[in-house]
């Protein structure tokens, strides 16, 4: 077991992170720092417990693109591979690797360190967290790997990552929440303040589905989930227009096709010939690059 006093990478990584990052000058990937070298994307293992689960079409489609036209400017941060001589396994760059594969290279820079199980776990939360790259439960469970598989508490992670305990310690209630209220976290529809106000509820599934209908904001939320059950029923009942309204293949197509063109959850409300396109994002950088997507 780790000691859980052990002090975690902080700045430490923050300086690490940035030792990565090319010169501004950069144009052509083996201008890269000195300390990088070159290795066969095929000899990359990504790293099973990278809290990232989810990656964007539309982002990485874009990633893809640049480094296509200029290669991977800033190297993949790795180490040795356990058991397989010549292969190192992806400590930080899981993205640039993928984007690198798509783009069709051969080989990547990489920066080549060693880390023990413990400093890669908290490189891949921070690195992510910082760059606001997790949805809410992705970062939870990096959490929970922190706490359960290295015997790390909840302050030590919250200084690791640059959180207050409050704040480690809402995330991972998070991750008690019924599946179909992840699902809408995942996808979107729902944000950490509306599943925070309603994961104490007798039956936060029914209250998701009344906030995502109603495009309820947090606040409301917050007051709907202080309602007694029988003031929750009558809410819903004396709220026709947030009742679910059924849709045809064609519009559940289409749905499905603008949510894969632009990597994000997408709802189509329809009445009558005239209605509404909802596009929902989780992160400022995902609202970003549809604005960049929509502008042209």
């Amino acid at each position: 077991m780790v000691d859980p006093g052990r002090r975690g990478l902080g700045r430490g990584l923050s300086a690490l992170l940035g030792e990565v990052d090319p010169p501004s000058h950069v144009n052509n990937p083996q201008e890269v720092g000195e300390a990088s070298q070159q290795v066969a994307v095929e000899l990359l293992r990504r790293n099973p417990d990278q809290p990232r689960r989810l990656f964007g079409e539309a982002e990485l489609a874009e990633l893809t693109e640049s480094v296509r036209e200029r290669g991977v400017l800033q190297p993949i941060l790795v180490r040795p591979a356990a058991g397989a001589p010549g292969e190192y396994q992806i400590v930080a760059g899981e993205r640039r690797w993928r984007a690198a594969q798509r783009a069709g290279l051969h080989v990547v820079p990489v920066l080549v360190r060693e880390f023990d199980d413990i400093e890669v776990a908290e490189i891949g939360i921070i690195e992510n967290v910082q760059r606001t790259d997790l949805n809410v439960l992705e970062e939870a469970q990096g959490y929970k790997l922190l706490l359960e598989r290295f015997g790390r508490t909840q302050d030590a992670i919250a200084k690791t990552v640059g959180k207050s305990r409050s704040h480690v310690a809402n995330a991972l209630r998070l991750l008690n929440l019924p599946p179909a209220v992840r699902a809408h976290l995942e996808a979107g529809r729902l944000t950490a303040g509306h599943a925070r106000a309603i994961a104490a509820a007798p039956d936060p599934e029914r209250l998701a589905l009344i906030i995502v209908e109603g495009d309820l904001t947090v606040r409301q939320a917050e007051a709907l989930s202080r309602e007694p059950e029988a003031g929750r029923d009558a809410r819903a009942k004396s709220k026709p227009q947030r009742a679910r309204v059924s849709k045809d293949s064609d519009t559940h197509a289409l749905e499905q096709d603008l949510s894969e063109a632009l990597g994000l959850s997408v709802e189509i409300v329809d009445r009558g010939g005239a209605g509404e396109v909802r596009v929902r994002y989780a992160t400022l950088e995902q609202l970003d690059t549809l604005c960049q997507r929509l502008n042209g």
